[in-house]
């Protein structure tokens, strides 16, 4: 398995664009089906399939009118995609100019894969072909800021499914943005309570409402996913990711992994290796 290759946005020809676009057509002449991690969103619009891509080790299907959402820091490999039609939206966090865009991508637990309703393409379609037409425009005073008028209104016309449950609990929001500054020092939900100024209780109901988890699982679902990261593709030993992550040896960080997921630190790295 290869090492993960860091991506940082560089929109081709102009240099002020915070939104650029492509076609499948054009990934698949870049993609060399390695593993990559960008600094960028990627948002993908499939008008057909099939295909598949592997996001923080989940699988997703790239099918008929579907949609995939992959934020910045996710580990992500493009599996499948030889009959893959569609387009693909890459843009930085700032991108959208709506406050509800902008809140739903400030979420650091983005990644998505959903179908796109019928009743719901075409405007789907319409979105995305008036976001091509003047990403694709000569430079101007004005270029620049149309795409990301025109991102925010295709994010808006694709209903991401996450996007009501996360921008409708407030006390969450709060949750989740300190828990992704803090989950590698601090590991208990009673520290986030007291942190925000919340009781535990609400809390934990906040929490449930929005992710169907309790807070104490959601945190312990964030740190496994970055140790996922740290052993599968910067290939830490457990020892190591055992002080990235805050745990006071490796003892300690090998009995929570092996919780987690069922296997030790080093039998579930040998395993993805393999794969």
């Amino acid at each position: 398995m290869s090492v993960i290759r860091q991506m940082t946005y560089q929109p081709a020809g102009r240099r002020a664009a915070s939104v650029e676009t492509m076609t499948f057509g054009r990934l698949r002449e870049l993609n060399d089906g390695g593993t990559q991690r960008a600094d960028f969103h990627v948002l993908a619009v499939i008008d057909a399939g099939p295909g598949s891509v592997t996001v923080d080790f989940h699988l997703h299907p790239l099918q008929d009118r579907s949609a995939v959402w992959i934020p910045p820091g996710a580990v992500h490999r493009w599996d499948d995609i030889a009959e893959v039609a569609g387009h693909l939206v890459l843009f930085v966090p700032t991108a959208p100019v709506t406050h509800t865009t902008r809140e739903l991508v400030a979420s650091p637990d983005l990644t998505a894969h959903w179908s796109i309703p019928d009743a719901d393409w075409p405007f789907v379609d319409t979105a995305r072909s008036h976001l091509l037409l003047e990403a694709s425009a000569p430079p101007s005073d004005s270029s620049t800021e149309l795409p990301e008028i025109l991102l925010s209104a295709l994010i808006t016309r694709l209903h991401p499914p996450h996007a009501e449950v996360r921008l409708t609990h407030p006390v969450f929001r709060l949750f989740r943005s300190s828990v992704e500054a803090h989950f590698r020092q601090h590991h208990d939900a009673g520290y986030y309570a007291r942190a925000l100024g919340y009781a535990p209780r609400t809390l934990s109901r906040a929490v449930q409402q929005a992710t169907g988890r309790t807070a104490k699982a959601y945190i312990v679902e964030r740190i496994t996913l970055e140790a996922k990261r740290l052993l599968a593709h910067d290939r830490l030993t457990a020892a190591r990711c055992a002080d990235v992550l805050g745990f006071s040896d490796a003892s300690n960080f090998s009995v929570f992994f092996h919780k987690a997921t069922g296997k030790r630190p080093g039998a579930w790295q040998a395993t993805v290796a393999a794969e």
